[in-house]
């Protein structure tokens, strides 16, 4: 069956004339000149029965069918140029994953282990762009996402099935030269210290100190980062005690940046897990990477979860 589909140099002028709101501009873009801009996009009109621009007397402005068509269109063609040149890139091996990632997971755990990946399976080129809270797949071009969130929240997230990779188990951290700080200081102590907070996990001091049994007036009180990368580098550089999931500062540990300011680590009510849609990880690519990521966090890794080990399915497609 013939799809109807406009010819594709119609559409790249009228994205670029869109995005722009002027021929001009993308006759420019385009390398082409104003008045052929002119002729895709009234022979684009024809096809589709629809004014898509409005001309006015200081040039053309997007019609509310315009503007609509115009954000379809966009994220279309630059999935297809995507496609385009994973194909091209390939050279008809492999194949490309496009990840959704937690930011922080992705700088301090994926990234550097990615090598790994790459001597193992080296047909297979990963695609990371941040998404820190669930989508509808079929909205965007991504194949999984690797998220952070506790099993009800997974659980809510239709036309899935999620593995469990990691906990994420927190420990109070800071620099070694952090005013007041001493080797062995207890619960009781830390609540005298500047406490950085995370805004992702607004409560995360108050349920620390609960747990420890310590009454703590200024818990929620402090400077508030969106990220853990940014409170792991605000306590190296002697800002304050920060509560960190330990598998994302083992470096800066390592290097000694950073040290275990209390160890009395939470058990984190939150997972990380890799969530992909429907029956995906049929995929050879996608059951591939599954299968290094299940790899990478048992072997040794802090806060693994082999024993809910395995893909739970979840609501209807969507």
């Amino acid at each position: 069956m013939r799809r109807k589909i406009p010819s594709t140099h119609a559409l790249a002028c009228f994205e670029a004339a869109a995005r722009h709101e002027s021929y001009t501009r993308a006759a420019q873009e385009l390398a082409l000149t104003q008045s052929a801009v002119s002729r895709q996009i009234s022979s684009l009109e024809t096809y589709l029965g629809v004014e898509l621009f409005r001309r006015t007397r200081h040039g053309v402005m997007l019609t509310a069918s315009g503007a609509d068509y115009a954000r379809q269109t966009g994220r279309l063609l630059e999935s297809l140029e995507r496609a385009t040149l994973d194909a091209a890139a390939l050279q008809g091996g492999g194949g490309t994953l496009m990840l959704g990632v937690v930011p922080t997971f992705a700088t301090r755990w994926l990234l550097p282990r990615l090598p790994d990946l790459a001597r193992r399976h080296p047909d297979i080129t990963i695609h990371l762009e941040t998404r820190t809270r669930p989508f509808l797949f079929a909205d965007t071009d991504f194949d999984a996402a690797i998220y952070a969130g506790t099993p009800e929240q997974v659980t809510n997230w239709p036309g899935t099935q999620a593995t469990p990779l990691l906990r994420e188990d927190v420990v109070p951290v800071c620099s070694p030269d952090l005013p007041g700080y001493r080797p062995g200081i207890t619960p009781d102590d830390l609540a005298d210290f500047p406490l950085l907070q995370q805004s992702t996990r607004p409560y995360g001091w108050r349920q620390w100190f609960d747990a420890m049994g310590v009454a703590a007036p200024m818990a929620l009180r402090g400077p508030r980062y969106e990220l853990f990368s940014m409170t792991a580098t605000a306590a190296a550089h002697c800002g304050g005690v920060a509560l960190v999931p330990t598998i994302l500062v083992g470096e800066e540990l390592e290097r000694g940046e950073l040290v275990v300011a209390c160890d009395r680590p939470l058990r984190g009510e939150r997972h990380y897990y890799l969530v992909t849609p429907g029956q995906s990880l049929r995929l050879a690519p996608l059951a591939a990477f599954r299968s290094w990521l299940v790899e990478q966090t048992e072997n040794g890794q802090d806060g693994t979860v082999p024993e809910e080990r395995g893909v739970t399915g979840k609501g209807n497609e969507q």
